[in-house]
């Protein structure tokens, strides 16, 4: 293969469908895509070289002068593509399948100690457990192959062979990245953590109790329709008791596989246990039932795999004590995106989610942070998040239609699901966890206050029982403040009309401020 190929530079105003903000040269991990035809979905971000020598950002391009512009070999557009965009590990690893070692020994040998040829050697050997033909470094600092200036990373440990600190957050087996977005940094900047921690040292343990049981079952009821499913009081409940425990076990195949069963209820008509046909979510033909996937879930042959290196990546996170969000974002939406069961998948997904705050110390077990609530008001930002990955990955995913209705899916697929960018994912669950610490939690701990406030008043005129004050709460709720005439011809009938306008009054000053 030609390694100087005088093509890399190609000039543009549209690349794979997408609109350049003005005509240029592609270069980076652009231009490496275009040149060796890499089966990968576009990344968020590419870069260009301005004809008009201006240099600029938008939302999904970075524009470059001149005098950026690399020269028009893989080595020199591999040494921008690390410099500028940083570290793409899908890209790296397409297109090191198609390289030879010997092309790669050729790369490094250009400039042996600089910094982005050790760190193409690292990744090669990292990412396709093949050590080439190159004696050991021994001289040079050691660099980071992470710039965290631009992705997030951990402390890391040295490779001495390349003169390299490994701080990437995963293992070769899985492997999110996620990039510091202006988004990010702010919200890492704002010490939520403390913020949260004042807010529930000024809280009553009492009522922080109660409140942590009516938020387990609010989040496990969201959970639960999320899924399109409404599931009796019962069976939130258990599921509910299960996420107060989430953080409690060490993540296994075996507690994934446990936790299932709970979430199952009627195992009749479900495949328990990890997949072993093809996997999708999506709509199905209404005359034959052929699928329509917004989603190929990985290869049955590959689940437990990925799993094994998800649950190595989560434990190296905890070690390293990464941020519990972007921890939780990288492992939980990783899960789902693997979809490793017929059944339950998103449930788990959410209940990872509850597990890594609760590891990394954001959330403590019994006072749960009710993301699925705060995720069902956002539900269609949701899906979007979800399909910011699935949709480009589907275009790269060679299926067919079984005779059974489902989808075989016949190329390689599982890097797709290892080294996918996280990015999107993470800031929506920092979106999520703020509105739950800004407003979720707040609001049912003054639904606590107020209705305490509103039964001593009760209690200190009329002695009703703590039932019938719930439901007389409860009846007012769902009338906008007032009794309805049923409520006062039946429960409520002993009630005289002057002390009626007493109660509504008073309902409305406590619960409507």
């Amino acid at each position: 293969m030609n390694m100087n190929r005088n093509c890399f530079s190609q000039e543009i105003t549209v690349f794979r469908g997408r609109v350049a903000p003005e005509k240029g040269y592609l270069v980076g991990y652009g231009a490496i895509i275009h040149n060796y035809n890499l089966p990968v979905p576009i990344p968020f971000g590419l870069s260009l070289i301005s004809l008009k020598d201006r240099k600029y950002q938008t939302e999904n391009w970075q524009i470059f002068t001149p005098r950026y512009n690399p020269d028009s070999t893989l080595y020199k557009q591999l040494v921008f593509a690390l410099k500028y965009e940083g570290v793409n590990l899908l890209i790296l690893k397409k297109l090191f399948d198609v390289l030879s070692p010997d092309e790669i020994k050729e790369l490094v040998r250009i400039e042996p100690t600089s910094q982005y040829s050790r760190k193409i050697w690292f990744l090669y050997e990292w990412l396709l457990h093949y050590q080439l033909d190159i004696p050991d470094l021994n001289r040079g600092n050691f660099v980071s192959l992470i710039d965290d200036k631009k992705q997030f990373a951990i402390g890391g440990k040295r490779s001495s062979r390349h003169r390299i600190i490994n701080n990437l957050p995963g293992t070769p087996e899985f492997c999110p990245l996620i990039s510091k977005t202006e988004k990010l940094n702010q919200y890492i900047a704002s010490d939520f953590q403390k913020q949260k921690n004042n807010y529930l040292k000024g809280i009553h343990k009492d009522v922080m109790q109660r409140a942590a049981s009516f938020l387990l079952l609010k989040d496990s009821k969201a959970s639960f329709t999320i899924e399109g499913e409404n599931p009796g009081t019962n069976r939130a409940l258990r599921w509910g008791k299960a996420i107060g425990e989430a953080g409690r076990n060490p993540l296994s195949k075996a507690e994934l596989l446990r936790l299932q069963q709970i979430i199952i209820e009627n195992k009749r008509f479900t495949n328990m246990g990890f997949r072993t046909e093809g996997g999708f979510v999506g709509d199905r033909d209404r005359v034959n039932g052929d699928p329509i996937p917004d989603h190929i879930s990985a290869k049955p042959e590959d689940v437990e795999m990925l799993l094994d290196g998800l649950i190595e990546a989560s434990e190296l996170m905890e070690s390293e004590t990464f941020n519990p969000i972007l921890a939780a974002a990288s492992i939980a939406f990783g899960f789902v995106f693997i979809h490793p069961f017929s059944d339950g998948n998103g449930r788990l997904h959410r209940y990872l989610i509850h597990h890594l705050l609760a590891k990394l110390n954001l959330a403590q077990q019994g006072v749960i942070f009710p993301i699925s609530a705060s995720i069902l008001d956002r539900i269609d930002q949701y899906r979007n998040v979800l399909e910011s990955y699935s949709h480009p990955v589907l275009d790269q995913i060679d299926w067919e239609i079984t005779p059974d209705h489902n989808v075989r899916v016949l190329n390689e697929t599982i890097d797709y699901y290892r080294y996918f960018d996280a990015t999107k994912q993470a800031e929506f669950l920092f979106e999520c966890v703020f509105d739950t610490i800004n407003r979720i939690i707040p609001e049912e701990v003054n639904y606590i206050l107020n209705y305490d406030e509103f039964k001593r008043f009760i209690d200190d005129q009329f002695e009703m029982p703590d039932k019938l004050v719930a439901s007389l709460v409860r009846f007012l709720e769902q009338n906008n403040g007032t009794l309805s005439k049923r409520a006062l011809s039946r429960e409520f009938k002993a009630l005289k009309v002057t002390e009626v306008k007493v109660i509504e009054k008073l309902y409305r000053e406590i619960f409507n401020g």
